[in-house]
């Protein structure tokens, strides 16, 4: 044969044909390779021949039915099988990252709001490989490789696009045992409970003037996270302010109850944001058309 310079011309071989030596390499049998690419194995001896005639080498001595690497072949085998896997490896990323969403949002919602409706997201949309980060700050999109969040606040900043989910009330709940236990029965009454203190603009002192109350409301246990809030108050440990979106499924379970009519709307809302200029993927495309049926489930004035 001619030199491999000479033939070559610059005329790259195909990565089919690749694909095909590098299994008759591994399987050392052009009928073993064919069934494993599913092809003919005239077709296999086809290609290893082009390829062969294409870099002006030998790559195999054939020794029967086995086949024997040259030593060009046994270079070429080896460079090519770490080649061939990082190709693979990246057409498999680049599948997967269709399917892979991630997700940031506040721990409380996505323990009280995502948790409970996770298994029918999964079911319906099993395609989707859904991740979610649980977290009070702010996210850095491209640093964080964060695709979507779903913020609570006032209307986000710019250069983000922004679906509004929703609003909500703020009310009083409790263990129905403890309310029984402390004999809440009027607003009034709070001033004999443990009450349960958040971070939220509606706080007590708001709620206590909205239910016409010309006290102060007593001081009590300050969580900063909502779960924990409404934990604590599952528990029977005091009264918490229940944001609406937040209690709604342990109002429906029983495991809490809201005693007062007194509710105060919310002054922020709930967003669904991501980056402006991309493009969505189909996977953020269904989460997003999911989220925005969720939240409408719920009839909350806002």
């Amino acid at each position: 044969m001619t030199s491999s310079h000479n033939a070559f011309r610059g005329v790259w071989p195909s990565l089919r044909s690749l694909e095909v030596f590098s299994a008759a390499a591994e399987t050392g049998n052009f009928t073993a390779a064919a069934q494993r690419l599913g092809v003919t194995q005239s077709a296999v001896s086809r290609q290893v021949a082009d390829l062969e005639g294409l870099l002006g080498v030998r790559l195999f001595v054939r020794r029967g039915a086995r086949l024997a690497l040259t030593p060009t072949g046994v270079r070429l085998s080896e460079r090519l099988a770490q080649a061939l896997g990082e190709v693979r490896r990246a057409v498999a990323d680049a599948a997967a990252s269709e399917r892979v969403l991630t997700v940031s949002m506040l721990p409380s919602v996505a323990a009280k709001w995502l948790a409970p409706r996770l298994g029918a997201f999964v079911a319906t949309h099993p395609q989707i490989d859904l991740r979610v980060s649980a977290s009070r700050h702010l996210v850095d999109f491209a640093r964080d490789g964060i695709d979507a969040a779903i913020r609570y606040g006032p209307a986000p900043a710019k250069g983000l696009v922004a679906h509004r989910l929703g609003g909500e009330t703020v009310t009083p709940v409790a263990a129905a045992g403890y309310v029984e236990r402390l004999g809440l029965a009027m607003p009034g009454d709070l001033v004999r409970a443990a009450l349960l203190h958040g971070d939220i603009p509606e706080n007590w002192a708001a709620w206590f003037r909205a239910a016409g109350l010309g006290v102060a409301p007593p001081e009590g246990p300050r969580l900063g996270d909502d779960t924990a809030i409404l934990q604590a108050a599952i528990e029977g440990h005091g009264v918490a302010l229940g944001r609406s979106r937040l209690v709604a499924d342990d109002l429906d379970a029983g495991r809490l109850v809201a005693p007062f009519e007194t509710r105060l709307l919310a002054s922020f809302a709930y967003w669904l944001v991501y980056p402006e200029g991309i493009t969505p993927t189909p996977a953020l495309g269904t989460f997003t058309e999911w989220v925005l049926a969720g939240f409408g489930d719920q009839s909350v004035s806002a």
